[in-house]
């Protein structure tokens, strides 16, 4: 589990000024950093920078951004701090960059794979509903993993008002994917395309995830399972 906590940034027009401060100080802070100092402090401080120049979106601050969170995930891989290796992918994707559709998939593997906070899993599973097309099965998979996640990691008010997002996004998938707009046509839509069952979904999942990262893997899949509790 992650130690660090990414700061988020919401930019509204009068506080552009604001943001670019927080660049700056954040900027100067890494310039700071030598080759001898922690590494997962450069790799915090590197995404932060990534997220505020995402919300002021100026001309090369994409690319800028993409450099310095794919240089972040790969410090939090060797560290194995999956979640902020996530975080960072989460980011990339946003980068909407060529390259962005694979940071996805990595991601996402991740983030179904291992315990991360299960609100960054179903950001990355929403991320991956937007960017498919409607009736493609690809998203209702994904909607269903998100449910099954909310389901299988919270528990208590948290989970309850969590799986009511994911039982509605279920459901805006079903209308834009097959019509459905009734608990009767809903039943058999989950029947139809198997999403009531995570021996079926989850693989199917892996099999969307397999085709948009297409063979770019940032890391040893096998290596990692192999390597899981449950083994």
């Amino acid at each position: 589990m992650s130690e660090t906590t990414p700061v988020e940034f919401t930019a509204a027009p009068d506080s552009r000024q604001v943001l670019k401060s927080e660049l700056a100080q954040r900027q100067a802070h890494l310039m700071q950093l030598t080759p001898a100092s922690n590494p997962l402090e450069r790799a915090l401080v590197q995404h932060e920078i990534g997220e505020i120049m995402l919300e002021l979106d100026e001309p090369g601050m994409r690319e800028a951004a993409w450099g310095m969170n794919r240089e972040s995930f790969e410090i939090y891989r060797d560290h194995e701090y999956w979640e902020d290796a996530v975080r960072c992918c989460d980011v990339l994707f946003r980068c909407d960059l060529p390259a962005s559709v694979p940071a996805l998939g990595n991601g996402l593997w991740l983030s179904v794979t291992y315990p991360v906070d299960p609100e960054l899993s179903i950001i990355m599973l929403n991320h991956l509903i937007d960017a498919t097309p409607a009736t493609a099965d690809g998203a209702a998979v994904a909607a269903a993993v998100a449910h099954y996640i909310a389901d299988l990691r919270l528990e208590g008010e948290k989970r309850d008002s969590v799986m009511f997002l994911t039982s509605a996004l279920l459901g805006k998938v079903a209308e834009r994917h097959s019509g459905v707009n009734s608990q009767e046509a809903m039943n058999l839509w989950l029947n139809r395309l198997g999403l009531l069952d995570p021996a079926v979904f989850l693989p199917r999942l892996g099999q969307v995830i397999d085709a948009i990262v297409e063979g770019q893997w940032w890391y040893d899949r096998e290596e990692l399972r192999s390597r899981l509790p449950m083994h």
